[in-house]
């Protein structure tokens, strides 16, 4: 399983934190797990401020990263953005396009603003895996959650330093 070995990470001083979540609309069962997912992160860490946004699938969440981790949010400056997608391998190689497209674009996002960027997007061979890790009932794994969580966590531990 995937997620042997990660560490239990828990939030505190998130309270104040404003969030943005980019969630693609691709494979509505999936992505419901992973908002659900991300919602509950955002509850037990106490974030109030948390703002979400769909886009048309996974390759659009880069470019909205970057506009959102760039722009704000009314005014607010985003302390960190959860992205979730779902990418199921087909029998071409956009498979192997979109997943590269959306790691590196959102990585550069990351780097580039410094805002922690969360990254929530399944990456599977078929629907039974990305179910699996959609945090939904019987679901071994739940990486809405993970994501959002370790943005969180990312975004509490760089506070104290200013991005430049």
């Amino acid at each position: 399983m995937s997620g042997h070995g990660s560490p239990e990470l828990a939030v505190e001083g998130a309270e104040g934190l404003t969030v943005v979540v980019i969630a693609s609309q691709w494979h509505d069962e999936v992505m419901a797990g992973l908002l659900d997912g991300a919602r509950r992160a955002l509850a037990e860490a106490g974030v109030a401020d948390a703002v979400e946004l769909r886009v048309p699938g996974t390759f659009e969440l880069p470019v909205a990263a970057s506009r959102v981790a760039a722009a704000g949010i009314d005014g607010r400056a985003v302390d960190a953005i959860v992205a979730l997608g779902v990418v199921i391998r087909g029998g071409t190689p956009h498979f192997d396009y979109v997943c590269q497209a959306a790691t590196s674009g959102l990585t550069a996002v990351a780097e580039r603003t410094g805002v922690p960027v969360g990254f929530g997007v399944l990456t599977c061979d078929d629907d039974e895996q990305a179910l699996d890790r959609a945090g939904l009932a019987g679901s071994h794994e739940d990486k809405g959650h993970e994501a959002t969580t370790a943005a969180l966590a990312t975004a509490v531990t760089l506070a104290a330093y200013p991005r430049g």
